[in-house]
């Protein structure tokens, strides 16, 4: 099992724009640039994100993405399942056909534990995660980094 590069981009980026919240609309090409995410993907990424209502989108001069919510109202397993992204640990994708068409003995436990990490995902928000002082570490040197790299 595991969670595969569509929904951990689409929570990096959804965190991005939580703590870049306060500068207004966010161009997909910061977030791009900060998150090292090619800018083709994030446009895939914020169309679904978009039609989930977890963000808006602002056009012209100025413009780009904001969140549709509070941050405190977008949990990651919103976010995860906004891109079409399941978190399955079974081995037949959840359809119970994992030995010649019936369940495996372990099925239900699978089944189980992906519910549990739904679940647990279900209970953090983005609000928890900008609370985090590691993450505003990272986003302060990616920034930086980023500034630095407009002044050349």
């Amino acid at each position: 099992m595991r969670l595969t590069t569509k929904g951990r981009y689409a929570v990096t980026a959804m965190l991005d724009l939580a703590l870049h919240t306060s500068d207004g609309p966010i161009s997909l090409s910061c977030i791009s640039e900060r998150q090292g995410i090619s800018l083709s993907y994030l446009e895939q990424l914020f169309s679904k994100l978009r039609k989930e209502q977890l963000v808006n989108s602002i056009r012209g001069p100025g413009g780009g993405y904001q969140l549709n919510r509070e941050t405190c109202n977008i949990n990651v397993a919103q976010i995860i399942d906004a891109v079409n992204e399941s978190i399955d640990a079974t081995s037949c994708g959840g359809t119970g056909d994992c030995q010649d068409g019936d369940f495996c003995l372990t099925h239900h436990l699978w089944t189980d534990l992906s519910t549990q990490i739904h679940k647990f995902l279900s209970d953090i928000s983005l609000a928890q995660l900008v609370e985090r002082k590691d993450i505003a570490l990272i986003s302060m040197r990616q920034s930086d980094v980023q500034n630095l790299s407009l002044e050349h």
